[in-house]
């Protein structure tokens, strides 16, 4: 007993207990150890220091760390909620639970907002949506016309602006998704529902390690 609480854990910095994490999102004290594991070994892929890099959240998502990517750009911005320039663990799991199957509809919705609003103004102008348009078309690979992209672009505006103030604000986004929910399908991440199962080896580190005398 004596040798296990002389035992010191090195913890990543920022590190938060499981069991606040879990109270404040959708995983469980036992997700929330797995998703420490995950975030040790993603805080460590480039520069091992603890923290998640920009470059190390792009390699994470898309395999490539030297392409400029919007996208990743936008979801490290977001995740990063102190702006210092890295994700710390807390943040990592507050963020990610966003994407859980079971986390609210409407924190969804306002995480694909506030991914659109590149330049926080509180509104989703005609220019941002037609970037994140281009650069999401890009990440899945698929490549259409200039004309194409401005019939999306105009065709999600005259939809989703009903004020027809050349902007889409906060109100209008959520009622424009409701309508069009496969906006958002790409806000929710089903393995993050059994990250236990998805990550078995990491569970079962951690065990080991905690009972070692």
């Amino acid at each position: 007993m004596g040798c296990f609480s002389s035992k010191t854990t090195k913890y990543t910095p920022g590190y938060e207990e499981p069991t606040v994490l879990a109270s404040e999102t959708s995983f469980t004290v036992s997700e929330v150890e797995a998703l420490y594991e995950l975030f040790k070994k993603l805080s460590s892929s480039i520069i091992d220091d603890g923290l998640i890099h920009k470059e190390e959240l792009q390699f994470a998502l898309f395999r490539n760390r030297n392409t400029k990517n919007l996208f990743a750009d936008r979801i490290f911005d977001l995740f990063d909620v102190k702006r210092n320039g890295v994700i710390e663990f807390g943040e990592f799991v507050r963020s990610l639970s966003i994407f859980h199957p079971d986390a609210p509809l409407s924190d969804k919705i306002d995480f694909a907002f506030r991914l659109y609003d590149l330049r926080q103004t509180g509104y989703i102008e005609r220019e941002e949506l037609k970037e994140m348009v281009v650069a999401l078309l890009h990440e899945s690979d698929l490549i259409l016309s200039e004309d194409y992209i401005e019939l999306i672009v105009d065709k999600t505006y005259t939809d989703a602006d009903t004020k027809g103030d050349g902007r889409i604000d906060q109100e209008e986004w959520k009622e424009f998704v409701w309508k069009n929910p496969s906006l958002i399908k790409n806000m929710t991440l089903p393995y993050l529902k059994d990250i236990t199962l998805a990550f078995p080896s990491f569970v079962l580190k951690s065990e080991v390690e905690d009972s070692e005398m």
